[in-house]
């Protein structure tokens, strides 16, 4: 007797609810807000408001920790090495992408000094970087040549990651 009433209740608590069966539930408690008085009106919009903006918060947050979690973790991949990027292949897809809005905004295709002051910027680019690649390897040499290693050192990434860290432990600690 106790088992089938036990089984009877779990099964009226797992029941589904659908989509009518919820809007007549919604119906039947709500009725026509716009007939009923100001201070219920008031009641229902800011409930429902307050709702709402409590449920796009917490979405929210989760989206958002999600996001800059994944760019942290593809930063460090990165970092690491399990992670290369192809930048030309990229450039050329920014390029076919910037032509064609160019296209479109001006009926006119880019001519061909376009396409040139684009490859020289980007050439220049290029040499900046490999530029100050050697100008940190040259230092990090010279200074094992003087032998001024003092160990692994705090750099910009770092702190960044600490202050995220802090951030998100406050964010958690506040929600």
């Amino acid at each position: 007797m106790v088992t089938a009433n036990k089984d009877a209740k779990e099964a009226k608590n797992n029941k589904i609810i659908t989509m009518s069966e919820a809007n007549g539930i919604l119906d039947r408690v709500l009725g026509d807000v716009s007939k009923k008085s100001a201070a219920q009106q008031i009641l229902v919009g800011a409930g429902s408001g307050w709702a709402t903006g409590y449920v796009t918060m917490k979405v929210g947050k989760v989206a958002a920790l999600a996001v800059g979690g994944g760019i942290i973790l593809l930063q460090l991949a990165h970092q690491q090495g399990y992670i290369t990027v192809d930048w030309n292949k990229i450039t050329r897809k920014m390029d076919k992408v910037s032509d064609k809005v160019t296209e479109a905004v001006t009926h006119e295709k880019p001519g061909l000094l376009d396409k040139a002051e684009r490859y020289v910027d980007r050439a220049i680019a290029t040499a900046e970087n490999t530029v100050n690649k050697k100008r940190k390897q040259a230092k990090k040499w010279y200074a094992s040549f003087l032998g001024d290693n003092d160990g692994p050192k705090i750099n910009d990434f770092h702190i960044f990651l600490i202050s995220f860290a802090a951030g998100v432990s406050l964010g958690i600690g506040s929600a």
